[in-house]
């Protein structure tokens, strides 16, 4: 019988910037996570505090942090959170590296962006043939 190695799911919670009374960044952040891959639950405590639970050989915190800032969300940049978010990166990484896994290995997040980019319908494709984007 084969088991889960239990450093692999991590449990963290992200902090969110109460900047306007009626956002609720925490439940934003948990619908758009349930898309994600390695993301194993993600549940608002509440409006400003999300709860997470991930796989560490799909996705980082550091890569899911950095997609919420991309979609536009703000997280609390207190010093404590700094301090904290600092020390969860360097650990994760540690450990991704000595298990064989590298920076940019995983199922980014950022692929989620890439193809919700792919499907919307904006003026920013180019129309030129293949041959002639590579031309220059």
């Amino acid at each position: 019988m084969h088991s889960v190695d239990t450093d692999r799911i991590k449990q963290r919670e992200i902090h969110f910037r109460d900047l306007h009374p009626e956002r609720n960044d925490a439940q934003t952040a948990a619908d758009f996570l349930a898309s994600v891959g390695g993301v194993v639950s993600a549940e608002p405590r509440s409006p400003i505090i999300l709860s997470l639970s991930y796989d560490l050989f799909q996705t980082s915190l550091e890569e899911i942090e950095g997609a919420l800032t991309e979609l536009g969300l703000h997280l609390d940049n207190g010093l404590v959170y700094r301090l904290k978010r600092a020390l969860h990166y360097y650990t994760e990484e540690t450990y991704r590296e000595n298990n064989g896994l590298r920076r940019g290995d995983s199922n980014c997040t950022k692929r989620v962006f890439a193809r919700r980019w792919e499907t919307l319908e904006h003026g920013c494709r180019d129309q030129r043939p293949e041959h002639w984007r590579r031309y220059l």
